[in-house]
């Protein structure tokens, strides 16, 4: 016979009915996984919100005229002291951030932009304002000072300083030439870019045809 002796079993721990209701009905310590859930999901609507809200107040702001669709270049006397190193009198192309673009002398015999407005950007006010934006995939080409052309530096399109393309193997994968900003001229000699009306680039034009500006040496900024 076992002569182990039974032990009583000790039942004030027991969870009866009015305990677990006790325990229901006290304080979480901390954060519940539900609360945890409810305020992620409010701070990702939250967030979602205020980029839907800052991308259509950046789009109602650029359709009304804003400060970043119509940027004031200056005059053909400003323009020209951009930077002095450069040759722009000579037809070389320069630099403007603020409408990241580069206004290039359509006829340099003509020291002077032209009064009127372009909305084609085909430069019949003397003056040119090329997107800084290759066609290709977007990198920015820039113009060498030895042949006056521009070079891509991703994928090595190249295009005359007015922004044409060549038509010929050996001259980048890009499509078209450089896209062009509408510009305008006052009666003050005040050049302004629109920014947000671009037009495509031209289709490539075959060198030494009209319309394609030669480069000044060949293999120029190599």
């Amino acid at each position: 016979m076992d002569d182990r002796l039974p032990v009583a079993r000790d039942k004030t721990g027991a969870l009866v009915g009015p305990q677990l209701r006790a325990l229901r009905g006290r304080p979480v310590e901390g954060m519940s996984r539900r609360t945890l859930l409810r305020r992620s999901l409010g701070l990702g609507v939250g967030l979602w919100l205020t980029e839907v809200a800052a991308g259509s107040l950046s789009f109602i702001w650029s359709a009304s005229g804003g400060s970043s669709a119509r940027v004031r270049a200056g005059t053909f006397s400003e323009i020209a002291t951009f930077n002095p190193n450069l040759p722009f009198l000579d037809g070389f192309p320069v630099y403007l951030a603020a409408a990241r673009a580069f206004i290039v002398l359509v006829d340099p015999s003509i020291t002077a932009f032209l009064p009127g407005v372009d909305e084609d950007g085909e430069g019949i006010l003397n003056v040119r304002a090329l997107s800084q934006r290759c066609p290709h995939l977007g990198c920015r080409p820039n113009p060498c000072v030895e042949d006056y052309w521009f070079h891509c530096p991703c994928h090595q399109s190249r295009y005359d300083r007015l922004g044409i393309k060549p038509a010929r193997t050996g001259f980048g994968p890009a499509e078209r030439g450089m896209d062009r900003f509408a510009v305008e001229v006052d009666a003050d000699g005040v050049l302004t870019i629109d920014t947000t009306h671009v037009s495509l680039g031209p289709l490539p034009i075959a060198l030494g045809q009209p319309g394609v500006i030669p480069p000044r040496v060949q293999h120029g900024c190599a």
